[in-house]
């Protein structure tokens, strides 16, 4: 039977369904638990503390990016080959964890929303810009 819209989904920025979404937060939960310190045997991830921000999930759901971010950023190039080394072992353990008819492949990517936004907490407390937004605090409606 085919598919009715099967192209609609394809134009332009793709937003994620409201399963993607769904699928996302409860892998996100799953590798959270997986990735406490302790729980693993790679040396890397043994005692890493780990934060799994988000994960996206492709539309088909075979495949799964995880956001994370190590502790205050410490051995990030460590804990992303830890990461990739135990890809497979976490597929199965998500697998076990998490009702889907295929565990998605997994994949690992630092998230840089922590670098962002204080590179923006930065630019926010530079003198010249502090002193722009201080300026004019409320508009001048024209009646002096």
């Amino acid at each position: 039977m085919p598919r009715r819209h099967e192209n609609a989904h394809h134009t332009g920025s793709h937003t994620a369904s409201q399963r993607q979404l769904r699928v996302g937060e409860e892998l996100r939960h799953a590798l959270a638990t997986l990735l406490r310190p302790g729980e693993l045997r790679d040396p890397a991830l043994r005692e890493a503390n780990i934060t799994v921000t988000e994960v996206r999930v492709s539309p088909d759901l075979k495949n799964a990016t995880a956001f994370v971010m190590p502790l205050a950023g410490v051995n990030s190039d460590e804990v992303m080959a830890g990461l990739k080394r135990s890809a497979p072992f976490l597929r199965n353990r998500v697998a076990h964890m998490v009702e889907l008819r295929q565990a998605p492949n997994l994949g690992f990517a630092i998230d840089s929303a922590f670098d962002n936004a204080a590179r923006i907490e930065a630019l926010l407390r530079r003198p010249e810009i502090a002193r722009d937004l201080e300026a004019n605090p409320e508009p001048d409606d024209g009646q002096g």
